[in-house]
């Protein structure tokens, strides 16, 4: 289950703090490690003094959490974090949105796009204006008939299961598509389910999202406070990387939860 040790990245805005917030309720759950990190570029001498100010802030915000604290220096945010997570073995990447998005909904920065497109740990995002919720609800994995996305409902419903919470199947359903094969899809990926995790019955369930496009779509069911939306990466994505597809990404930005995209062959 990823969350054994959480790399935060954090700048002094809303976006950051939501990414903190966020982080922490993933080690609240899983009794991970947490790093914070803050980036900053190697031309200009007082860049790495003015990281180190920022992860003060962060320490202000987290209290007495048993934390880790980091800079990093990099031309780039995304590739910062990606050389740390590497280097200090951290297993899922959090950020938060671009400052001004809708709130509720995640907003995709350069970072977060470069990250979604390339890092070889999972990558979780918060949305605008995320607070935690008293505790986990529900894991959805977006699925479609594939090999990635059956990979992700093994590992969401041994995390559930680990979690005590229940598990969602969610396949869209647009426009005039045949809902029979992906009815049919989705009663073999509850079997994947509970085959790979001893999932009791009533603990796991699918659900057809219909609707003209992905937003529509995702209006049409449930999202209750607490939920947690799982993405595989595309079938173009280099092993062991994460690489969200056209999709997806429309999935992720309509997603009024945090939302966590698997690398390929994730394990």
């Amino acid at each position: 289950m990823i969350g054994e040790h959480v790399l935060a990245g954090f700048k002094g805005d809303a976006g950051g703090r939501e990414a903190l917030h966020l982080a922490r309720a993933v080690v609240a759950l899983t009794g991970g490690k947490l790093t914070v990190a803050a980036v900053h570029p190697p031309d200009r001498p007082a860049a790495a003094g003015e990281a180190r100010t920022l992860l003060e802030q962060a320490h202000e915000l987290l209290g007495d959490m048993p934390v880790e604290f980091d800079v990093q220096e990099s031309r780039s945010v995304a590739r910062g974090l990606s050389v740390m997570a590497s280097r200090i073995g951290a297993d899922l990447i959090v950020i938060g949105s671009t400052p001004g998005g809708a709130h509720g909904r995640i907003s995709i920065s350069s970072a977060s796009d470069h990250l979604l497109h390339s890092a070889t740990e999972a990558v979780m995002l918060a949305p605008e204006g995320y607070e935690p919720p008293e505790a986990l609800s529900r894991i959805t994995v977006a699925y479609v008939r594939r090999p990635q996305c059956d990979e992700a409902v093994e590992r969401a419903a041994q995390a559930a299961v680990r979690l005590d919470v229940p598990l969602r199947l969610l396949t869209l359903a647009l426009g005039d598509e045949p809902r029979g094969r992906l009815n049919d899809d989705l009663a073999l990926a509850i079997r994947l389910a509970q085959d790979s995790s001893g999932l009791f019955e009533d603990r796991v369930t699918a659900e057809l999202a219909e609707g003209d496009d992905v937003a529509d779509a995702f209006t049409s069911v449930d999202w209750p406070e607490g939920e947690l939306l799982v993405c595989a990466s595309s079938e173009d994505a280099s092993a062991h990387r994460v690489f969200i597809g056209e999709v997806s990404l429309k999935m992720l930005r309509a997603a009024p939860c945090p939302v966590t995209v698997l690398p390929r062959g994730y394990s």
